[in-house]
C-alpha cells in the first residue's frame, strides 16, 4: 500500500476512519443498466448509480490497517446496502478496531469481527455490516440476517426462481486488461493491485472479484427472467484460501438461497464461490440482486391488461 494511504487512516474513538473519496461511475453511458444516467432517472433516482462493489474498494486500506495481508488471505467484509450514491459524490469508509490493535504499527493477529460502513460527509450511512479475519464465533452481517423477510409472492421478472436451485459451473477468471482498466479510475492503489504479491500474481479489486464470482449467477438468470434493470442490495466477499489471482483459471459454482419481492423490485439471495484447479477453496460470495419492477414488461404488460380501478403489484 502506498504510504499516503495509511497516513490518511485516522484511529479515534475505537474505530478506523478512511478519508473521504470521490469515486467515479465509468458506466454512466451503459444503457439499460441502473448505472446509466438516463435509465436511473426513468426509474427515479437522481442519476446513475455508483455500484456498490466500487464503494467496497474504499476499504481495502482500513482492512490492511486493521488485519494486515492475512485478511485476503482468510477475511471477510459483509455489506448489506442502504442510500445510493452518484458520480462523484465524497464517501469515507470506517471499520470497528480489532481488540488486539495497537495504537500504532503493525495489524491485529487475532481472529475478529468487528462493524464496518461507509458514510457521506454528513454522516449518511450508504451501506453498513462487518468485516472479520478468519472465523469468529459471531456470524457476518449477511449470514446473520434474515434472508426471506419479503415472502415470493407471485414473482414475475424472476418466476421459476426456486430456493436452493443449483447454479451451473463455469470457468471464470480476471483478466488483467479488467484489472488495468479498473485502476485507471480506482480511488485505493494497493500495492498488490499493481505489482505482483507475494502470492505469485496480482490481486483484484472488489469489483474484479465480483465479476467473476456472480458467472455462476448470471448462467442462471439467463434462463429464467427477460430483461430488467438490476442494482447490488447486498454483497459479502469471503477469503477462504485467499486471494484470487489475476489470469488465474478458477472453476465457479453456487446455489440460490431465497427468491422475493417488495413492492417496488423483485430480488435473488444466492451463494456463489470459486475453486483453484486442484478443487481448493479459494473465495466464497454471498449477494443480493434487486431487479426493478418498473424497468419490467412484465409489469408494463400487468399494468395495460388490468381492469379499470384494479390494483397491480
Amino acid at each position: 500500500m502506498k504510504d499516503d494511504l495509511r497516513e490518511e487512516i485516522e484511529l479515534r474513538d475505537g474505530r478506523l476512519y478512511g478519508a473521504l473519496r470521490a469515486p467515479v461511475n465509468p458506466m454512466r453511458k451503459a444503457e439499460g443498466s441502473i448505472h446509466d444516467e438516463g435509465e436511473a432517472r426513468k426509474l427515479g433516482f437522481r442519476g446513475g448509480l455508483v455500484a456498490g462493489s466500487i464503494h467496497m474498494e474504499q476499504l481495502a486500506p482500513l482492512l490492511d490497517r486493521a488485519f494486515g495481508e492475512a485478511f485476503l488471505e482468510r477475511g471477510t467484509i459483509s455489506l448489506y446496502f442502504l442510500t445510493p450514491t452518484l458520480h462523484g459524490e465524497e464517501v469515507r469508509a470506517v471499520i470497528g478496531a480489532p481488540p488486539a490493535l495497537p495504537d500504532a504499527g503493525n495489524a491485529a493477529k487475532e481472529e475478529a469481527q468487528v462493524e464496518a460502513w461507509m458514510e457521506k460527509p454528513d454522516g449518511t450511512r450508504i451501506c453498513e455490516g462487518t468485516a472479520s479475519l478468519g472465523s469468529p464465533i459471531e456470524p457476518s452481517a449477511l449470514h446473520a440476517r434474515k434472508l426471506d423477510k419479503h415472502a415470493p409472492g407471485e414473482l414475475r421478472i424472476l418466476a421459476g426462481a426456486t430456493a436452493s436451485d443449483e447454479f451451473p459451473e463455469v470457468d471464470t477468471s480476471v483478466p488483467h486488461k479488467h484489472l488495468d482498466a479498473r485502476l485507471k479510475v480506482i480511488t485505493e492503489p494497493m500495492h498488490y493491485y499493481i505489482d505482483d504479491s507475494r502470492w505469485g500474481g496480482r490481486v483484484p479489486t472488489v469489483p474484479n472479484q465480483v465479476n467473476a464470482l456472480i458467472e455462476p449467477a448470471n448462467g442462471y438468470l439467463r434462463a429464467i427472467r427477460t430483461g430488467a434493470i438490476g442494482l447490488y442490495g447486498a454483497i459479502e466477499l469471503r477469503n477462504v484460501n485467499g486471494p484470487m489471482l489475476v489470469d488465474t483459471p478458477y472453476r465457479a459454482g453456487g446455489k440460490l438461497l431465497h427468491a422475493g419481492d417488495t413492492p417496488k423490485t423483485e430480488y435473488l439471495w444466492f451463494d456463489t464461490w470459486a475453486d483453484d484447479e486442484a478443487g481448493k477453496r479459494i473465495v466464497e460470495m454471498r449477494m443480493m440482486l434487486r431487479f426493478m419492477k418498473a424497468s419490467s414488461e412484465k409489469y408494463a404488460e400487468a399494468a395495460a391488461e388490468a381492469p379499470a380501478g384494479a390494483a397491480t403489484a
